[in-house]
């Protein structure tokens, strides 16, 4: 048997390879919609692709599976678990499978036995593994996909905070709970292999370790050790991730099929005055670093760093609309890749950044301060301190005077600020308070960066608060 890591750190998004050398098959678990390193992978290990199978339909990314269906050929693999609304509807353009609790599946003497495991969303499946070549009669570990992290467990709020779907959160927090007794069940020994890891939005609190074992997780993953469900749910339910608002737009998406990547327009270059004549009708998204955009950049545009696009376009970008780049020939592929990722499709073109430097219509800047600047124009009530950290971050620690203002949500709550003021935004260590000066100078107001954020702060023995009577938030 073969087994294959792959991991999206900009997603915090983990899938397998599994193959069977005897046979030369392979199959894909979750993929992701860049599908080119898996069937690089198997053609460098002499297999071939013959499956993608899923353990649920994903909020978080744009799936590979009905992609691999298209390049190789791959048989699909999905929940038929679940109600009616949770069914995949793409189903007759493939070669599919569908998988109730106990089917089983798989590629040459490798076998996939599914186990329904409901609670992060009603269809989700898990795969428990069992290498028949190698004589075994033991399974040998379970992809849990969304149900068991490494040191957590999927929410079961998204189908409500995402979705809007009135009510399911406690729902799938008590199905959550009995699914569990399942995993518990479960031998020791077996290893886990989910499909995220820290960082990511399907969970609170997930550990940086690629995989576990069941016994592990049984000893010590704060969610397994609550025996009473009411105390489960009243835990999971509390203090999650703020919810992306395009997970709504990835359930949608990957129920209904994802457009496969060949019929996506080809983008183009444009000049700068084509990008100065769209900018009423088209987002404009600057992926220069954050210093350099600082410094010189057009009017109305945003900056999303190029490493940062997976992680924050899609708190930006609404469903379906247009945007345009400023990025470069070399980076542009790679950009394309993470906004496709999470369905940001509609690119209508890009901008080279070496133009900017050669045109006077990059008028656009910003300034930045350091933390004694800041306890200044503090001192003086002149200026309005955001915070753009998640609320679990402000709650923990954060200055005196601060009003929290999550990033996410700037694009629609800057709308709610005074133009008359000026604003000094501040986040951990600068990054994410860059993209947010960007947002705010986009809505024309008056706005300075606050270098190395709340770590810099406290290297220069500045006071915080963790705890505030009085917690501002702008958008609640």
């Amino acid at each position: 048997m073969l087994l294959k890591y792959f991991y999206d750190p900009a997603l915090a998004h983990a899938s397998y390879l599994v193959g069977c050398q005897r046979t030369g098959q392979a199959l894909v678990i979750d993929p992701g919609r860049d599908v080119d390193g898996y069937i690089a992978t198997a053609q460098e290990q002499g297999l071939k692709i013959v499956g993608a199978a899923e353990t649920h339909i994903h909020a978080d990314f744009v799936s590979g599976s009905r992609e691999l269906a298209d390049r190789v050929g791959a048989t699909l693999y999905l929940s038929d678990e679940g109600p009616a609304d949770w069914k995949y509807q793409y189903i007759s353009k493939h070669q599919v499978q569908l998988l109730h609790d106990g089917d089983v599946f798989g590629v040459g003497n490798v076998q996939l036995k599914v186990m329904h495991t409901p609670g992060h969303t009603p269809e989700h499946i898990s795969f428990v593994l069992t290498d028949g070549g190698s004589g075994a009669t033991e399974p040998m570990g379970i992809f849990t996909g969304d149900f068991v992290f490494v040191g957590s467990i999927g929410r079961p709020d998204l189908l409500e905070t995402a979705a809007g779907v009135v009510g399911s959160a406690e729902v799938g927090a008590r199905q959550l709970f009995h699914s569990i007794s399942k995993f518990m069940s479960l031998p020791d020994f077996l290893q886990v292999w989910p499909a995220h890891g820290a960082g990511s939005a399907c969970g609170k609190g997930l550990g940086a370790i690629p995989s576990s074992t069941v016994g592990y997780e049984k000893l010590f993953n704060p969610a397994l050790q609550i025996r009473s469900e009411q105390a489960f749910v009243d835990y999971i339910l509390d203090d999650q991730p703020e919810t992306p608002p395009y997970f709504a737009v990835m359930k949608r998406v990957n129920k209904v099929g994802p457009q496969l990547i060949r019929e996506l327009p080809a983008v183009s270059r444009l000049n700068i005055e084509q990008l100065v004549d769209a900018q009423s009708t088209r987002l404009v998204i600057d992926t220069s670093p954050a210093a350099l955009y600082a410094q010189k950049s057009i009017p109305q545009t945003i900056n999303i760093p190029a490493t940062q696009l997976a992680q924050w376009s899609g708190f930006f970008v609404d469903d379906g609309e247009p945007v345009l780049l400023i990025s470069n020939a070399e980076g542009l592929s790679a950009q394309l890749k993470a906004l496709r990722s999470i369905g940001v499709d509609n690119i209508q073109g890009y901008v080279d950044r070496s133009d900017l430097e050669q045109n006077d219509l990059a008028t656009a800047a910003y300034r930045s301060i350091s933390p004694t600047e800041l306890k200044e124009l503090m001192e003086n009530h002149s200026i309005e301190l955001l915070d753009v950290r998640s609320a679990h971050e402000f709650a923990e620690e954060h200055i005196e005077g601060a009003t929290h203002a999550f990033l996410g949500g700037l694009r629609k709550s800057s709308k709610e600020l005074s133009p008359d003021e000026t604003f000094v935004v501040q986040c951990q260590a600068g990054g994410r308070s860059a993209i947010a000066a960007s947002l705010l100078s986009r809505s024309g107001l008056k706005v300075i960066n606050l270098a190395g954020g709340l770590n810099a702060w406290k290297r220069a023995n500045l006071p915080v608060v963790h705890q505030s009577v009085d917690q501002h938030v702008v958008g609640a």
